[in-house]
């Protein structure tokens, strides 16, 4: 067994874990130690289908020392006229470069692919089975506390008769021979990508079945755009979304509004949906995706038999050569509530809605900086994973509360400007003088943001 000694030990080396040890390598002289069970870091990017991306600009994903392409804006496409998303394959060539260039050669970084930790904090090699014993000084760094569900790492949750082609996404671009049909199981982010990627292919809409249990309210990814020339549109959809919060009468009511303001979309406008998972769309792809008249609504699928699917709520006939594509992973899992600081552990979790990375390397900052784990958890609530439509308002009350609490640290604050991570906030702090009308919409976003907030409690008192 070989011995190793470490001021933190990283389980993972997926993006929150590189955006921590990134944070922690700029701001503190701690030696780490990352393991993974993976050949390469990257996390669940690994497993990921070939024609994934982004579903937020790559101006603010990743690390925070290094930028994970250039911020440029699509000049065609879906995401026309909007910051550009990050393929697959660059997210995982940038996270690679992250560990090659960045953390590795600080040689104060040690990177152990291949292999698990174990429930004593040491880690096995999952080729050779040789143990390393782990002496952690300060941190042991779950960055694995968010678990993924994928696709192309699970079985279907329903069964499938024999001879029926079901493949996850990952192999649909080396399917032959071509299906004559094709049903999508599942309504979010993969649904919505194999979806848009059968019709880029010129598939008929006709000849595209999608199974949804349950419809999904998306963010419109117009209106979360970097950059000073998007900065008036940014200012004026947060307005929008908590002057929906004050004058709204109920939950229903909010999210009426926030429809009417274009800042949440759904497929179906007769439809209400019941989950919301942080997917963005552009109004493009929505055109696209309801050219699919053949959308299945009831409930889940429990069984794919030669000639029909068997749902929660009924039956739908199956025509031949038809190829499922099953996409039904949950993506995130949902865990209980536990403190990021927790003894000697840190538990890496978002701390703001829907920024894994930015998340991840402000705890890093946090833990760098702050001494007391009581003062670090009261910065640091952890935002509950999106799960159902109410979970937007539930993710608002505790994004509010740390950014709040932030406000009153000058530490956090210059953080806070400076960081890359946090570039669709940061421009706010930056508006000059001469800059009136930049100055009049952010008056209004404040005076919004506190009528809003005073709403807050009275609609979330009203959740289940």
């Amino acid at each position: 067994m070989d011995s190793h000694e470490t001021d933190y030990l990283i389980i993972g080396a997926g993006a929150a874990a590189m955006a921590f040890a990134d944070e922690l390598l700029s701001k503190s002289d701690a030696r780490i130690i990352m393991v993974d069970r993976r050949d390469k870091p990257g996390g669940h990017w690994n497993d990921a289908y070939p024609f994934v991306r982004l579903h937020q600009p790559s101006k603010f994903y990743g690390v925070n020392s290094r930028e994970l392409s250039q911020p440029t804006r699509d000049a065609s496409g879906p995401n026309e006229g909007l910051y550009s998303l990050a393929s697959g394959t660059e997210v995982l060539a940038y996270f690679d470069q992250v560990m090659q260039q960045r953390l590795l050669p600080s040689g104060r970084v040690q990177f152990f692919p291949m292999c698990n930790v174990t429930a004593d904090d040491a880690f096995e090699s999952l080729l050779t089975g040789r143990r390393h014993r782990v002496t952690v000084r300060k941190r042991v760094v779950n960055s694995a506390y968010w678990t993924f569900d994928i696709p192309s790492t699970r079985q279907p949750k329903y069964s499938v008769a024999p001879g029926v082609k079901c493949v996850p996404p990952n192999l649909l671009p080396r399917m032959a021979p071509p299906s004559d049909n094709f049903v999508v199981v599942g309504p979010g982010k993969t649904g919505i990508d194999a979806c848009l990627w059968l019709l880029d292919h010129e598939i008929d809409p006709a000849r595209i079945h999608w199974v949804m249990p349950r419809d999904a309210w998306f963010i419109n990814r117009a209106k979360i755009q970097p950059g000073d020339e998007f900065l008036l549109g940014f200012l004026r959809s947060l307005t929008q979304q908590f002057e929906a919060l004050n004058a709204a009468a109920d939950v229903a009511d909010l999210f009426d509004r926030l429809e009417a303001g274009g800042e949440l979309l759904r497929l179906d406008p007769q439809i209400a949906p019941t989950i919301y998972r942080c997917a963005t769309i552009t109004d493009a792809e929505l055109v696209q995706l309801r050219r699919i008249g053949n959308v299945v609504r009831k409930g889940y699928l429990k069984a794919v038999d030669h000639d029909r699917l068997v749902l929660d709520q009924g039956e739908v006939g199956l025509m031949p050569n038809t190829l499922i594509i099953d996409c039904s992973a949950s993506g995130i899992s949902r865990k209980p509530k536990a403190p990021v600081w927790n003894g000697n552990r840190i538990n890496v979790q978002m701390v703001r809605t829907c920024q894994p990375t930015f998340s991840a390397a402000l705890i890093g900052f946090i833990e760098a900086t702050f001494t007391d784990d009581a003062e670090k958890n009261a910065l640091c609530e952890p935002v509950p994973n999106p799960v159902v439509d109410t979970d937007w308002l539930r993710m608002l009350a505790v994004s509010t509360r740390n950014r709040m609490s932030w406000r009153v640290h000058p530490d956090i604050e210059t953080w806070l400007a400076r960081s890359r991570l946090n570039s669709l906030f940061a421009a706010m702090a930056q508006v000059r003088p001469e800059e009136t009308e930049k100055l009049v919409a952010l008056k209004r976003f404040q005076d919004a943001s506190a009528a809003g907030l005073a709403k807050l409690p009275q609609l979330l008192a009203g959740l289940n």
